[in-house]
C-alpha cells in the first residue's frame, strides 16, 4: 500500500474535517468562522470555498488570522470581517486551524508561521476550536522537538530570553528566509523559538511565559481544547 506524503495528508485531513463538520452540523450556513494560517489551514480554506461554491454553505462570515489567509479568502470570494465588526460581535461559532504539535490531551503548539497572536485571539474567542494535522504533528509531549514560538517586543529581547532560560527554555531569535535579519510578524514584533530538554506542563508554561514583561503572546494553546483531526499515512483520518 502506498503511503501518503505529508502534503497529501494535509489535503486529506482538511477536506475530511470540513466535510465531517458539515455533516455533523458543526459548520452550517450563516456561521461566523475563524480561519487559520499555514500549509494545513490553506487546504481547509480552499475546501470551505468549494462547499460555498457548490451551494452547501451560504452567508459564511470569516475572520482571518494573517495576511496569508486574508489573501486566500479574497481569491476565493469568502467575505472577511474583523472580530470588532458588528456582524461578528467579538465571538465566533467555530475556528479551524493547523498545529505544529498536538499532545495526547489535545494541547497544541502553534506559531510556526509566526501568526500565533492573531491565531490565539481568534481561536480563544471561538465556541468550537478545530485543529487539523498530518501524522507527524501528533507527539507525546510539546516543546522538546518543535520549538515553542514566543512573540516579543524587540526592545525586550534580552530580558525575555533570560527570563525564559530561568524556566528551562533555550531561546533562538527566528531569522527571516530570503530576508536579512529577524522575522517580523504581522503585528510588527519578533519571534523567539524556545526548546526544552525535558517535557513541561503546557498549561502552566503558557501562563508563566505570558507573565514576562515584553512577551506579547506564546504558542502554547491550552485554554480552548479543540476537536482534533489527524491524517495517517495509510489514508485514514483519526478524530480526537
Amino acid at each position: 500500500m502506498k503511503k501518503l506524503s505529508q502534503n497529501e495528508q494535509k489535503e486529506l485531513v482538511a477536506r475530511t474535517a470540513v466535510d465531517t463538520l458539515i455533516e455533523q452540523k458543526k459548520i452550517f450556513s450563516g456561521m461566523k468562522i475563524g480561519l487559520g494560517t499555514g500549509s494545513t489551514a490553506m487546504p481547509a480554506v480552499r475546501r470551505l470555498a468549494e462547499r460555498i461554491a457548490d451551494g452547501t454553505l451560504k452567508d459564511i462570515k470569516a475572520v482571518v488570522t494573517s495576511f496569508q489567509t486574508q489573501l486566500a479568502c479574497e481569491d476565493f470570494g469568502i467575505p472577511v470581517y474583523s472580530l470588532n465588526d458588528k456582524a461578528i460581535g467579538g465571538k465566533l461559532d467555530l475556528a479551524i486551524d493547523g498545529a505544529d504539535e498536538i499532545s495526547p490531551d489535545k494541547a497544541v503548539i502553534k506559531g510556526g508561521g509566526a501568526a500565533l497572536l492573531r491565531e490565539k485571539i481568534v481561536e480563544y474567542n471561538a465556541k468550537t476550536f478545530v485543529v487539523i494535522g498530518d501524522s507527524s504533528k501528533a507527539v507525546k509531549s510539546l516543546g522538546t522537538k518543535f520549538p515553542l514560538p514566543v512573540e516579543i517586543i524587540a526592545d525586550a529581547r534580552v530580558p525575555v530570553e533570560k527570563a525564559i532560560e530561568k524556566l528551562g527554555g533555550k531561546c533562538v531569535l527566528r531569522q527571516g528566509v530570503r530576508k536579512a535579519g529577524p522575522v517580523i510578524t504581522d503585528n510588527g514584533n519578533q519571534i523567539l523559538d524556545v526548546l526544552w530538554e525535558k517535557p513541561v506542563d503546557p498549561k502552566i508554561m503558557e501562563k508563566k511565559i505570558n507573565e514576562i514583561v515584553g512577551v506579547v503572546e506564546n504558542g502554547f494553546f491550552t485554554k480552548n481544547r479543540p476537536i482534533v483531526f489527524v491524517a495517517q499515512e495509510d489514508g485514514s483520518v483519526r478524530s480526537l
